[in-house]
């Protein structure tokens, strides 16, 4: 039987923003099909637990920072799907990413180039290969940063990335409106995640100073992003397009 259930799609799914995200969908009744890139024991774990909120779920390995792999991954989405009893999905986060902390000055080229591959080469040619499965109607929410806002030093790198994602989402907004397709750009400030070696949750240091500059007082969770971006892709938000809207409880504001 067709499923009747949206369905969401989300890159770096089993762990932080991603696995949240992933809970927070399910909650509101998609499905979902996440990514995962080395730990499959995360994945199967988030898996298991989408599905005991009677969701159906899958993770499927991907590298997002190497686009030779795209065309394979778009058929196992499609065999994904069909096993949901369905041919299109509705929902694309393209959440998953790398971190990146080096001034101007001392950035590599190696490290330019692999911040490239994934954050934004990745997004631009995933959601490409990925377009024909995506529903008429259907929402694109691009993960960016704080960062592209709020400069901090050794930062540059990966904030320039996460602004040519901002600026790609705009142009995604407009040529793919006939297909009633929105896209808008979710920004996080400062997260406690395991990210960038969990340094905002573990490094008591950074956690008092990004609190001092935050008008909530204290830097963000994942369940603080996840909640967020499941509105923004549901019927209630259905006029929000080609946004970026920033998730820091007021960052250096």
């Amino acid at each position: 039987m067709p499923s009747s259930n949206r369905i969401a799609l989300v890159t770096g799914g089993s762990r932080g923003l991603g696995r949240n995200t992933c809970e927070q969908l399910a909650r509101r009744g998609l499905d979902v099909i996440l990514t995962y890139h080395r730990r499959d024991d995360e994945a199967t774990e988030v898996v298991s637990r989408l599905r005991a909120q009677g969701r159906q779920a899958a993770a499927l390995p991907l590298d997002c920072g190497d686009s030779t792999l795209f065309s394979g991954f778009a058929q196992a989405v499609q065999s994904t799907l069909t096993e949901f009893g369905a041919s299109r999905f509705d929902v694309l986060v393209n959440n998953a990413g790398i971190s990146h902390h080096a001034a101007f000055s001392d950035a590599l080229e190696q490290d330019l180039d692999a911040l490239y591959r994934i954050h934004f080469k990745g997004v631009y040619l995933l959601t490409q290969q990925l377009l024909p499965l995506l529903s008429d109607g259907g929402h694109i929410v691009n993960i960016s940063s704080g960062l592209t806002r709020i400069i901090y030093p050794g930062s540059s790198a990966y904030a320039a990335m996460k602004g040519a994602v901002e600026i790609l989402s705009r142009y995604q907004a407009k040529e793919l409106g006939p297909r009633r397709i929105r896209v808008n750009v979710v920004a996080p400030g400062a997260v406690q995640t395991d990210f960038s070696g969990g340094i905002v949750r573990d490094d008591p240091v950074v956690n008092r100073r990004i609190s001092a500059v935050t008008a909530l007082g204290r830097p963000g969770l994942p369940e603080d992003i996840g909640p967020m971006i499941a509105s923004l892709v549901s019927e209630d938000n259905r006029w929000i397009n080609a946004q970026r809207i920033e998730v820091s409880g007021g960052m250096a504001i």
